[in-house]
């Protein structure tokens, strides 16, 4: 049977949310977000997790999240380190920002060598995600993917968020543009684009499905994003840019994993009660037992 990875990306720093929103109590018995992300992988047949931290916490999360499943699924990490540049760059003076999702999964070359799906450590993207994505490389998927989300069904109802708003064709991903400042806005749905939304509209939330081939176009993509914009204290490599270049330039394409699932995650500090209770609400219905992990 094919082994397949799941990637964590838990090395933000919550500058919206006012700190480690990772490590964040959400269910009835103390578990995180990421808690449920990984018993819905481990369900799915996932056989490894990859945590991308920070150093300075990797004790704290150990503690709190890791140990309650370590003898569950193997656990590795890998850590993301703003110093941490190809030969020849140098991290610029004040700049305090990570460098973005690309460097984190870059950083975690090393550790996977087999199809991978990475995640956004604090986003909930429910069961069927995850075993659409194990299924989909247990079967005969060899390209890239991506899990799409209805963009009705990822807003939140205290501030804008930014999505990766997508175009579709035949089944693969033709675009994803950032879209900053998306908010419900009567029966439409407002952005920093002057576009029409109607909620129907595919959107990346950051659940992709990987090959290793892509720490190669990472390695390579990098080094041309530090010479254009390594030397500014807030450019991000961010991974959606990375795959819609790949797409661009006919290099790879992207299977699209279509999701009905109502996505939620905890951008503001508000969110975080709407979270407990839609967690509990799954709890409640059985989907979950509690305690998570005994």
């Amino acid at each position: 049977m094919q082994n397949i990875s799941l990637l964590v990306m838990a090395a933000g720093m919550g500058s919206r949310y006012g700190g480690l929103k990772q490590l964040d109590a959400v269910g009835p018995n103390g578990e995180t977000i990421i808690d449920y992300s990984v018993y819905d992988a481990i369900r799915a047949g996932f056989t490894k997790v990859v945590f991308i931290i920070r150093k300075d916490f990797e004790d704290q999360f150990k503690s709190q999240v890791t140990d309650k499943y370590a003898d569950k699924i193997k656990v590795e990490f890998a850590f993301q380190d703003i110093y941490d540049l190809p030969s020849g760059f140098t991290c610029p003076d004040g700049r305090e920002k990570p460098w973005g999702t690309g460097q984190a999964i870059l950083a975690s070359k090393d550790l996977i060598q087999e199809p991978f799906a990475a995640i956004n450590g604090d986003d909930f993207y429910g069961k069927d995600s995850f075993q659409a994505i194990a299924d989909y490389y247990k079967g005969d998927g060899a390209s890239f993917s991506m899990v799409a989300f209805r963009l009705e069904n990822t807003l939140s109802i205290f501030g804008g968020v930014t999505r990766g708003l997508c175009t579709v064709k035949d089944g693969k991903l033709e675009t994803v543009i950032e879209t900053e400042d998306l908010q419900k806005t009567g029966n439409s749905i407002s952005s920093n684009r002057n576009i029409e939304l109607d909620g129907s509209e595919p959107v990346s939330m950051n659940m992709w499905g990987f090959t290793p081939i892509l720490f190669d176009y990472l390695e390579e993509k990098f080094v041309e994003f530090l010479g254009e914009e390594g030397h500014e204290l807030r450019s991000e490599f961010l991974i959606p840019s990375v795959v819609n270049e790949l797409i661009q330039l006919g290099q790879e394409s992207v299977h699209i994993l279509p999701s009905a699932a109502s996505w939620f995650g905890v951008t503001y500090k508000k969110d975080r009660a709407y979270v407990i209770d839609q967690i509990q609400r799954r709890v409640d219905s059985g989907a979950y037992p509690t305690p998570l992990f005994e």
